[in-house]
């Protein structure tokens, strides 16, 4: 609804957004649905969030069409390659995150983890996830990690082989023991040690990697899980 308002030109380029407040009233929907879909067009380059500012057009869905297409065009790689690399980025934000984190940044964690359980209950979709993940990146306070975040969570979303493989996924036991992991990230993030938190953030990685290693099929020519092997935990330990 957002993204069409914007293509109609009801909120041209460089206009600011209402509030989530406003927009949730105005929608009649809650503040988290109206936060997952603005973080979904700021990932699109629709609008961009200045802090102290408010959230501002920056491009109309048919100008970002091909800033979109780019973003896409190295969606090729494996699920596990994606892992992979996953790990290597995100135990470093998580360890940076500890260093730099705020109050308002765990608040927001906390918030994305509220979001998770009541996605559990519901047997909703998993956004909660992906909110707790973006709100590490943004604990660094460096746009630039942020971004790296927001590009690979895209390419996840459209990657074809992740799709398939995490539809295998057939019970919601599995969010429940990330929903674990990310209370022990979040855990170490508070506490501001950076070591836990880089190790914390590499475990819950592998946990994945090794859950999602159950449903592969090791046969298939394009599995690449032993192509792209974890990077070491005595290594990130070191």
């Amino acid at each position: 609804m957002l993204r069409r308002m914007i293509a109609q030109k009801q909120y041209a380029i460089g206009k600011r957004l209402p509030p989530e407040r406003e927009i949730a009233e105005m929608l009649n929907v809650s503040r988290t649905v109206v936060r997952e879909a603005l973080i979904m067009l700021e990932i699109e380059k629709l609008v961009e969030v200045r802090r102290g500012s408010g959230i501002f057009v920056i491009n109309t869905p048919q100008d970002s069409a091909s800033d979109a297409s780019a973003t896409n065009q190295c969606n090729d790689a494996g699920p596990f390659e994606l892992l992979q690399a996953r790990q290597l980025l995100e135990s470093n934000i998580a360890e940076f995150a500890a260093l730099q984190v705020t109050r308002e940044d765990i608040v927001k964690m906390r918030q994305a983890l509220q979001v998770e359980e009541q996605e559990l209950v519901s047997d909703d979709k998993e956004s909660g996830d992906m909110l707790f993940h973006l709100a590490i990146a943004e604990a660094t306070h460096n746009s630039m990690l942020v971004e790296l975040f927001k590009q690979s969570w895209q390419w996840r979303e459209n990657n074809p082989m992740w799709i398939q493989l995490h539809s295998r996924l057939e019970n919601t036991h599995y969010r429940k023991d990330w929903l674990s992991d990310h209370k022990q990230i979040l855990a170490t993030l508070i506490k501001r040690d950076a070591k836990a938190a880089k190790l914390a953030m590499w475990q819950h990685l592998e946990n994945v990697k090794l859950r999602l290693l159950e449903f592969s099929d090791v046969d298939d020519i394009n599995f690449d899980g032993y192509l792209f092997e974890s990077w070491p935990l005595s290594e990130a330990d070191a």
